[in-house]
């Protein structure tokens, strides 16, 4: 119950109930619906929070009838009482692990970039590989993947791809996922079956609903169309409705082919560049901060932060928590979070 006291201050339940009212009053104003866009950030928004405020509720009130029960001092009831004790446990852990979300845009939607390393087939399978995982990650969550764009490998594979996920604190989640990630296996493109080491960058940005304060000239652009290609519905191949935005100051080329239209790829890629400027401008006060502590922070190429071996062991471990499992089949169908929950841990222990 103390821990429970605890998260229940950090999110400050009264607070939420009161933007809750808030929003509601917004959403019943006459003419909400007028920019339908911006109304459903709203109801969107409304709905993450009345659920969030019903899942603490609940468990505030299961953890007061289980007491409520204990006080009889019933034996019978003791069996009953002792799963359900160990099931609130679980749940308070869980909303334990929520609270680490507390970033400004850790709520947000997320937008997940995979690019092929150097070494041919076997890095853009391997991007691949990674697409897949992360694509059953979020279907193991419930959320939602629209790929934005991407680019096929010579052979097999992938070169690159740009997904889109939907859900509550998608961005909060992935944000652990930004790195280098290196794979060791033996190579099934090697007709000496020899052992083979590949890379692919993940970049992750929130993928922010609403207007993203951030000011872009159109001078600093170049933009160009093309045909879409590989995922993108009836209208691939036909026109060139796909777009590449490259922002000449920062050398940030985006692409987006997925929408129907030339100008809806074009709004949607200059959100995309939004995000990613905006992501870019954090790493910079992350790094100055660090400089200031004294302390060393770098994504760079070549700095992998998990290697996934399947020859010839099999492991998976992330190089900045050290947490490990050889359960690598697991891993590369999904199963992420105990990664993410380690990654979150360490950020916020940092932090302090």
């Amino acid at each position: 119950m103390k821990l429970l006291t605890t998260l229940w201050c950090v999110f400050d339940i009264p607070a939420l109930e009161h933007k809750i009212e808030e929003l509601e009053k917004q959403s019943a104003a006459p003419g909400f619906w007028d920019d339908a866009g911006a109304a459903q950030r709203v109801m969107r928004q409304l709905s993450r929070l009345r659920n969030e405020v019903s899942r603490w509720r609940d468990v505030a009130h299961q953890i007061e009838e289980s007491l409520e029960l204990a006080e009889l001092g019933d034996d019978s009831l003791l069996d009953d009482l002792t799963a359900e004790t160990e099931q609130l446990e679980r749940t308070v852990e869980q909303l334990s692990f929520h609270a680490l979300l507390s970033g400004p845009y850790d709520s947000e939607d997320a937008l997940l970039a995979i690019h092929a390393g150097a070494g041919g087939t076997d890095a853009q399978d391997w991007a691949q590989m990674l697409m897949r995982m992360y694509v059953r990650w979020a279907e193991q969550h419930g959320y939602k993947v629209n790929i934005l764009s991407q680019m096929e490998g010579d052979e097999a594979g992938i070169k690159s791809v740009t997904l889109g996920v939907a859900g509550d604190y998608a961005y909060g989640y992935l944000q652990s996922e930004r790195g280098v990630h290196r794979l060791v296996r033996l190579s099934p493109f090697d007709a000496a079956n020899r052992r083979h080491t590949s890379f692919a960058l993940v970049e992750v940005w929130p993928d922010v609903q609403g207007e993203i304060d951030v000011t872009i000239d159109e001078k600093d652009l170049q933009i160009e169309t093309f045909r879409a290609s590989g995922a993108g519905g009836q209208h691939v191949q036909k026109n060139e409705t796909a777009i590449r935005i490259t922002h000449v100051p920062t050398g940030i080329v985006v692409s987006c082919q997925n929408e129907r239209s030339q100008t809806q790829n074009r709004e949607r890629a200059m959100q995309i560049l939004k995000a990613r400027l905006l992501s870019l401008e954090q790493q910079k006060q992350e790094a100055e901060m660090a400089a200031l502590k004294g302390e060393h922070i770098g994504a760079e190429w070549g700095n992998q932060i998990r290697s996934y071996v399947l020859h010839p062991y099999q492991m998976v471990k992330d190089h900045r928590t050290g947490y490990e499992t050889g359960n690598t089949t697991a891993v590369l169908d999904g199963r992420l979070d105990e990664f993410m929950e380690a990654y979150l841990r360490a950020k916020v222990g940092s932090a302090e």
